[in-house]
């Protein structure tokens, strides 16, 4: 286990470089988000996925969801993005916005009992942007242990994890930007319902995106 703060430019680079390299190994690396501090596997690694939820104390039936470069990414991934999505992401993204989306059959991954949809977002920190653009698509989950608060901090991320995670970027606190509870995660909505004409979005975990702001862009008739 090793920690690297990222304010100091030689840290900054060791650290990015290992954790490059340890994603790519199959093991755990904590990055900071714009939300809360992360948990990060890669996505196509069965094996590392397993790692995350093990490390948390989560089963298979609670995937994790997977942090993305860019809205591109979302095209590739998702077998459908309805046109309210769209509208979404380009308001929200990068930002505290998941979005949940019938992932493409063909894919080669194992994120868990995901019925065949995945939990998409675009953070807007940096850092975990900059690791994204290098490694591609990562699994990454809230930086605590089940039933525990979300870590706001690398201090807090390793009272929890400790040696289950191999590298630690430590940007100091993270989530102030937000108003409001400075622990909220980003707001999670279930789009696969709009596939159909009568379907309706679903918020279904309340966050640091305000549900009337994502009621304004779908529409009323629209959100469950």
């Amino acid at each position: 286990m090793a920690t690297y703060d990222t304010s100091a430019p030689a840290e900054l680079l060791t650290g990015m470089r290992l954790a490059r390299q340890t994603i790519g190994r199959g093991e755990l690396v904590v990055i900071p988000t714009d939300t809360v501090y992360g948990v990060a596997a890669d996505a196509f690694a069965p094996a590392a996925v397993a790692r995350l939820l093990e490390a948390k104390g989560r089963g298979r039936t609670a995937p994790p969801p997977v942090l993305i470069p860019g809205i591109p990414t979302l095209d590739a991934l998702a077998e459908v993005v309805p046109d309210e999505v769209r509208a979404l992401v380009a308001k929200f993204w990068p930002g505290g916005l998941t979005v949940i989306v019938r992932a493409r059959p063909t894919l080669s991954w194992d994120l868990g009992e995901t019925r065949g949809t995945v939990a998409l977002r675009m953070p807007s920190d940096p850092i975990a942007l900059e690791l994204l653009a290098e490694t591609g698509p990562l699994a990454v989950s809230s930086a605590n242990t089940t039933g525990e608060p979300a870590a706001t901090t690398v201090a807090e991320a390793e009272e929890m994890l400790g040696d289950a995670v191999a590298v630690y970027l430590d940007a100091g606190p993270v989530g102030e930007r937000y108003a409001g509870d400075p622990r909220a995660g980003s707001t999670i909505v279930d789009a696969t319902g709009l596939e159909s004409p009568a379907g309706k979005l679903r918020i279904v975990r309340h966050g640091v995106i305000p549900d009337d702001e994502i009621v304004a862009i779908v529409g009323a008739d629209r959100c469950a």
